[in-house]
Formats: structure tokens, sequence, C-alpha cells
């Protein structure tokens, strides 16, 4: 009877695993609105744990060895890795960790096997809450792991991701909105600038007033030293 060994598959090393798969990030404004809007508020909300990776339109590389077994979430979230620039996911370098999370804000260029086949690649390597949101129909679908299994999930007009603890609502209009758990929105790139800019006046109406209302005590005070006055007694 022959003995069962233990021997690690040995890898080219001289296989290339490119940055770009060469598709766009979106293919038209809506879709390039939502991903970053997603993107941007995930970010934010894991901004303090330093073990939080979450990528837009990054490739995701499962399988060292096969380049082609690949796929390029939207946005995807990943517990347990640090943060910091990378050219694509490569998961035998990263511990081994499997996006937890996979996000796809569909285009209507998807087609329905395509998105078959993302399900089924995010099924089969470890993703465990699939979201898929699309903005033409107004639809959310999400999924979430069930031993081997991604099993959708049945909700009403709104979902709270266990893993991520954001809500997701579907509006009356069919435009997704999305919440920290502080219950605060997830804003547009237009709407953070707005609301960067009228922080920014507010701040400056404060120094202002500030500063008028120093001139004002200077100038008190100046006339209380001609009256022979010591503004310090005063105080």
């Amino acid at each position: 009877m022959s003995k069962a060994t233990n021997r690690k598959i040995k890898v080219d090393p001289t296989i290339i695993y490119p940055d770009s798969d060469g598709k766009p990030m979106a293919d038209n404004t809506k879709q390039y609105q939502y991903i970053v809007m997603l993107h941007t508020g995930i970010d934010s909300h894991f901004a303090d744990n330093p073990n939080v990776f979450v990528a837009a339109d990054l490739l995701w590389y499962a399988v060292e060895g096969w380049p082609s077994i690949r796929v390029a979430p939207d946005v995807m979230v990943i517990f347990g890795r640090p943060k910091g620039h990378r050219g694509s996911y490569r998961q035998w370098v990263e511990d081994d960790i499997a996006p937890q999370v996979a996000i796809e804000i569909l285009s209507p260029s998807n087609t329905k096997a395509e998105m078959d086949e993302k399900l089924t690649f995010y099924e089969k390597h470890g993703v465990d809450e699939y979201i898929e949101y699309d903005p033409d129909r107004g639809r959310l679908q999400v999924w979430q792991r069930k031993g081997r299994k991604l099993m959708p999930v049945v909700f009403g007009k709104e979902w709270k991701s266990p893993l991520l603890e954001i809500t997701l609502r579907l509006e009356d209009d069919g435009e997704l909105s999305a919440f920290h758990a502080d219950g605060r929105k997830f804003l547009t790139a237009v709407e953070i600038d707005q609301l960067a800019q009228r922080e920014h006046a507010r701040a400056e109406q404060e120094k202002i007033r500030a500063e008028q209302e120093k001139a004002r005590a200077d100038r008190l005070a100046a006339k209380l030293r001609e009256l022979g006055i010591d503004p310090e007694t005063l105080r």
C-alpha cells in the first residue's frame, strides 16, 4: 500500500497577474456614481479599523498559478487584511483570506448568464455576502452564505448587512440609499464636496466672528486704560 504524501504544488514564478483586465470601471455615469458612493461610504465606515481593506474595481486572483481565475467586483470588503495600495488582490499573499463581501452594480450590458457566473464564482471562492443592485430596474438582491452555498435573502425595502453593519434601502423610485449604523446617509462625491464647502464657510464665519470679538475687547481695554483703569482688575 502506498503512503500519501503532502507535497506542495510548484508554481511557475514567471506567471504574470495583470493589474488590469482592460475593462472600464463602469459603463455609465449612474453605475459609476453608485460604485463610488458605496466604496467611499464603506471605506469611511471602517476608517478607524486598520484591518479592513475596501477596494473598488480591483482584480481579485483567487488561486495561485491560475491568473484566469479572477474577478473584479465593483466593491469588495476584506476583514483581516490591512489597508494600503495594491495593484490587485492576490489571495495567496493575503494570508489566503478571501473577500467576505462583494458588491456588483449592474449596467445595461450585463447579461443574466454573466451575473450567474459571478454568483457562482463568489460562492465557490468564499464570499459570505453578495450584494447586487440594478439601478435601471430598481432591483436590490442579496445572498448570504449558508454552508457552502450563497442563498438569496428575502427582505422588504431595506436590509442591514450583519458583516458591514450598514443598511441598504430601496427607495420608492428604485434608487438605492445606504446608511451608517448611526443613521448617517452615504453621500455622493458631489454631496461630500458641498458639505465640505459648507463646513469651510461655517469655519470661516466663526473665525471672522472671533476676530471681531477680539478687536472689540482690545478697543474696550484700550479705552479703560485711557481712563486709568487696568482691565485686568475687572476680570
